[in-house]
């Protein structure tokens, strides 16, 4: 039994309920952008960009808040800015208002990040944190396919709906947290050591210490920054594209984006299980290989999606797309945290976002030009294109990492 009971109970709920609303959301959202807002491929990227932009700019600000003053109060203000930017975003279909509401809750989601696992781990202990979250991802699934089906159905009837409908959901889960989130383990940093400046300027002199003690951290963190360059670009467009490509039969398109969603997510755990099961995740190479493997086939998909000229081929690509990409992620990770001194984690971890946003930024303006001077398919072509750079790098340290092994061997022969 984890102990307090009410703090564990509450981030249960968190996790089913917040995956909800923002499942309900994203279910329609590039739907509603290109559709509703008649937002151009450009138009489509920039979103994007500037949620990215704000993300990186208040990452570090906010975190003062959840070591200075209170986890909870940041989550709270989180989840009322994210829903107070779903609301403007679904309130004013133009691409001003638009942007603006990426800002807000970019700007929330800062406020969120780390909070919300700091304030569990305060409450509950190091000890229970790790059945926590395994808990928590577990319900958040299962909120997931609630928002899915939920956002496919009132997406029938107007595609504002579920964005106001979550951002409305999101405010009062926010004032419900107010009256049911407990905090009474919390032990606030003294303020001479939360300056911003000074946070900053520590975060990245132990970050740089870190990558000169260990040469390879930054071999990994290039790679990060192509899967950021690549990513952006593709999210935005894939919507727009087969919008723009294919008649749907039967169903209106939503209904197509949310069993396409729902398929994602079954497809993706299962092949999470088979990873988790088969793969040996305390070894380098194995890992390197793995990245090396499904890099190839994620740049290779995205190609053949970019001209797939039937329907039902460009949705076995996206789920294909889709699995590897949600096994890159915790692999890259993993990668990411190996052979880390504790005191550092966090550090190299968050020099892993900041490096992903950036990628993102820089690479998802250029695809959009791109689909808006010459046309969509060029445009994935060109983020598949720009995942390829990883493939060298990958080879490069599994070539490495073999060599490493065979003279570590031969030593140990001697």
């Amino acid at each position: 039994m984890i102990k307090p009971q009410k703090a564990y109970t509450v981030y249960l709920l968190l996790s089913l309920l917040q995956s909800m609303f923002f499942s309900m959301n994203f279910t329609v959202d590039s739907i509603y952008f290109v559709e509703t807002a008649r937002l151009d491929a450009l138009q489509l990227v920039l979103v994007g960009t500037a949620l990215e932009v704000a993300v990186l700019l208040f990452e570090v600000p906010t975190g003062i808040v959840a070591d200075l003053y209170s986890r909870r109060l940041s989550t709270i203000i989180g989840y009322f800015l994210i829903g107070i930017g779903f609301v403007v975003q679904g309130a004013w279909a133009f691409f001003l208002p638009i942007l603006a509401a990426q800002l807000i809750w970019g700007l929330g989601h800062t406020f969120t990040s780390g909070a919300v696992e700091a304030w569990i781990t305060d409450e509950i202990g190091e000890e229970n944190a790790g059945q926590a979250f395994l808990s928590g991802a577990q319900r958040a699934r299962i909120g997931g396919v609630i928002g899915i089906v939920a956002g496919t159905r009132l997406g029938l009837l107007d595609l504002r709906l579920p964005i106001l409908v979550s951002g409305a959901m999101l405010i009062l889960m926010a004032v419900l947290l107010a009256f049911i989130m407990p905090e009474d383990h919390f032990q606030p940093a003294r303020r001479e050591e939360m300056h911003t400046i000074q946070n900053m300027l520590h975060t990245y002199k132990q970050g740089l210490g870190m990558l000169k003690l260990r040469p390879i951290l930054i071999s990994i963190l290039v790679i990060g920054f192509f899967y950021g360059l690549y990513s952006e670009g593709f999210d935005r467009l894939w919507v727009a594209l087969m919008l723009e490509k294919f008649s749907f039969p039967l169903w209106e398109p939503v209904v197509w984006f949310g069993l396409i969603n729902v398929l994602d997510q079954g497809l993706s755990a299962g092949a999470l299980s088979i990873v988790k099961k088969h793969l040996n995740l305390t070894g380098t190479r194995g890992l390197i290989r793995a990245l090396l493997f499904a890099s190839a086939g994620l740049s290779l998909a995205m190609g053949l999606f970019a001209f797939s000229g039937m329907l039902w081929w460009a949705i076995a690509l996206l789920l294909i797309i889709a699995v590897l990409r949600n096994i890159i992620y915790p692999l890259h990770t993993a990668w990411v945290n190996r052979k880390l001194e504790p005191e550092v984690r966090a550090t190299i971890l968050s020099l892993s976002g900041q490096v992903d946003a950036i990628g993102q930024i820089a690479g998802g303006p250029g695809v959009g030009l791109i689909a808006r001077r010459i046309s969509m398919p060029v445009g994935i072509l060109t983020s598949a294109l720009l995942l390829t750079p990883v493939l060298a790098l990958l080879g490069r340290q599994y070539t490495k990492n073999t060599e490493d092994q065979l003279a570590e061997s031969g030593g140990q022969a001697q």
